[in-house]
């Protein structure tokens, strides 16, 4: 049993998000006047004549992705179907129910295949939501960001080789530490020829900590919220899922990941890689926490990571993550310009497609430097005359010169929760107004707003004349207040999912469209009680310090039920000689390094491996205890009970209803 609590507890560990596409319900209902009319006007305000996005996508094609698109896994299954996308055509005008604009990038991310993108680059493109890109050295291939899945990286390197010589890889470039840029590592390389120093694994400086930390704290809550952002359980189509705006949609195979062996440090720091010489720029604290760009001067290609791709980014994304520092991101895009603007003709993306040309590149930098450090500014600005975070959502639009840039679009972000981070970062949750200080939860409040507007069906016959003209926020933050007072309202629920709906139908951005749709669909259908995928990672949990596995079991420790309870575990770990003491004392669960309490409750001695395999499932931890793998002396029973302390999250927990 003792076992079985463990490996419940660490089982959502992750830095990876791997998600299960799941038949979602049926689409839903048809756009209303007022969303035609706005959709329309989006086809009046931007500059759809403009086609060089589309040259930039189509040139250098070389082969499509087999099999229509189509990636199996182990069990068979598609880890990746793009024929699920086929309705989004080229050259076909955008549905009523799909924003123009996000249509247009849709149409952009179907470019999918091999490419050519300059002597010795090539890329695979949406073969997942990002590319993965192959430098030919002199004698092997460089890769640069092998997607989330091993399924999916496998199969791009298998095309590069259909047309390309079949050279070894001999080098991988992890630009950052998400995901989508390191997952399908082991299908390009394997940990046996990195071990043995036939392959380098090139990352920033602070890659392995940040790759580990950012999901682990609240990955369970970022899993839950990032099904809604990616719209997973939505059924593609016009009046559901219709891409990310960043990529298609996310892979859904077997993530990996092996550890760096060389580290980027510093700007500036030259390697040599397979005769290329490659020139490193450090760029934390921007689109991840640990993130670099690089130069091929021989080459004369740039690659600025994923901090200037074709859309205005995420200065907080809608999963849930730490806010990200536009003024640093503004200035190590001009950092950027004036190392290698005036060398380069040919930029590269690890999402969207190249682009080519000196002079746009240099124009590329200086403009999305300028949209970053403008959100950033503009904020402040008035921020310090005095405006609230969602007075400046409303307040701030980019000036003209940078909105009618299609790479300035909020496919992906939006100016609207951009400007809110960068708040959010300076000056916190807080407005200063004291009626916002301490206000009541959303079901109590909720309950007193629905009493003093006459109660449900008086709210609902409102909100129905609202939504009849189209004021679709507004009745969508109403009757959240009635479903929150009676989440068994039908009326309100079916009029919010309505409301929902259409805000999706209009949605820009990819991530905006699928909350909403995602918020509908659960209204009327309820959360999903299906498997909604894993999030946990073998690598990355192998791959996980010992502090930051310690600091989790604080996270997981149910503070209320440890009231009044102490005790004291020494670990030692013989391998690694690495030692801890692990104290529960006021509800509160600490750990200190390289240390042994004289008055411990128990000591466990074992191996990281030991760990692994019992935090894996892969073995129970009585089982090693009989084997003589994990050593216990002292008080068993008190290490069961600490267990029994600890919570086990779920993934389905309610959000458009209490």
């Amino acid at each position: 049993m003792l076992g079985h609590n463990l490996a419940l507890m660490i089982g959502s560990i992750s830095v990876v998000l791997c998600l299960a596409t799941i038949a979602g319900a049926q689409p839903g209902g048809e756009a209303s006047k007022q969303t035609k009319e706005a959709n329309a006007a989006v086809l009046k305000k931007l500059p759809f004549a403009d086609k060089q996005d589309f040259a930039d996508a189509e040139r250098g094609f070389i082969a499509p992705l087999p099999n229509r698109g189509v990636i199996p896994g182990k069990d068979g299954k598609p880890v990746w179907d793009l024929s699920r996308f086929a309705f989004i055509k080229q050259e076909v005008a955008a549905p009523d129910t799909v924003n123009p604009s996000l249509w247009r990038q849709s149409q952009l991310l179907m470019h999918a295949g091999l490419f050519k993108v300059t002597d010795r680059i090539y890329q695979v493109r949406s073969a997942d939501v990002s590319n993965i890109t192959f430098i030919e050295g002199d004698s092997g291939v460089i890769v640069v960001d092998p997607l989330i899945s091993v399924e999916t990286a496998r199969a791009s390197l298998k095309l590069y080789y259909q047309h390309r010589p079949q050279k070894p890889v001999v080098a991988v470039i992890y630009t950052h530490s998400h995901l989508d840029h390191f997952g399908g590592v082991r299908g390009v390389v394997s940990e046996e020829e990195v071990k043995a120093g036939k392959v380098k694994i090139i990352a920033p400086a602070g890659f392995l900590k940040a790759a580990l930390d950012e999901n682990v704290m609240a990955g369970n809550a970022m899993s839950r919220r990032a099904f809604y952002m990616y719209g997973v359980l939505l059924p593609p189509g016009p009046q559901g899922q219709v891409t990310s705006g960043l990529g298609i949609t996310t892979s859904t195979g077997t993530p990996t990941l092996i550890p760096p062996t060389d580290t980027i440090s510093r700007t500036g720091q030259e390697m040599t890689i397979d005769g290329l010489q490659f020139v490193f720029q450090l760029v934390p604290d921007t689109e991840a926490p640990a993130e670099m760009h690089f130069c091929l001067p021989q080459l004369k290609v740039l690659c600025p990571a994923e901090n200037c791709t074709h859309t205005l980014h995420n200065l907080y994304t809608l999963r849930g993550a730490k806010i990200r520092d536009a003024l640093a991101w503004s200035k190590y895009l001009n950092e950027a310009l004036e190392l290698w603007g005036d060398k380069s003709e040919v930029m590269i993306n690890v999402h969207h497609w190249p682009i080519w040309g000196q002079e746009r590149i240099v124009a590329r930098l200086k403009k999305q430097r300028d949209m970053y450090r403008y959100l950033h500014d503009q904020t402040l600005r008035l921020a310090n005359e005095g405006y609230t975070m969602l007075e400046i959502g409303e307040m701030i639009e980019l000036p003209e010169s940078l909105a009618r840039e299609w790479y300035a679009r909020g496919y992906y972000g939006s100016v609207n929760h951009d400007v809110k981070a960068v708040y959010v970062k300076y000056l916190g949750w807080f407005d200063g107004n004291p009626a916002n200080l301490h206000p009541l939860p959303p079901v109590e409040a909720s309950k007193r707003y629905v009493e003093f507007m006459g109660g449900a069906k008086a709210v609902i016959a409102k909100a129905r004349k609202y939504y009849d003209k189209g004021e679709y926020r507004w009745v969508a933050e109403v009757m959240n207040h009635v479903v929150f007072a009676d989440p068994q309202n039908a009326a309100a629920r079916s009029l919010q999912a309505q409301a929902l709906e259409q805000l999706g139908y209009q949605a820009e951005s990819g991530p905006w469209r699928n909350f909403y749709l995602s918020g509908a669909q659960e209204l009327r259908h309820g959360v999903n009680q299906e498997a909604l995928g894993t999030t946990a990672s073998p690598d990355s949990i192998q791959a996980m310090p010992l502090n930051l596995f310690f600091d989790y079991l604080g996270v997981r420790l149910n503070g209320p039920k440890a009231a009044g309870k102490a005790m004291v575990f020494n670990w030692n770990f013989t391998d690694t000689k690495e030692q801890y003491v692990l104290a529960l004392e006021n509800c509160a669960l600490s750990h200190t390094a390289q240390k042994q309490a004289k008055d411990a409750d128990a000591t466990i001695t074992l191996t990281r491996a030991a760990l692994n395999d019992v935090i894996l499932g892969r073995a129970a931890l009585e089982a090693k205890i009989d084997a003589g793998d994990i050593k216990v002396e002292g008080q068993t029973e008190k290490l069961k009970e600490l267990f029994s302390l600890m919570d086990k999250f779920e993934n389905r927990f309610n959000i458009v209803t209490p």
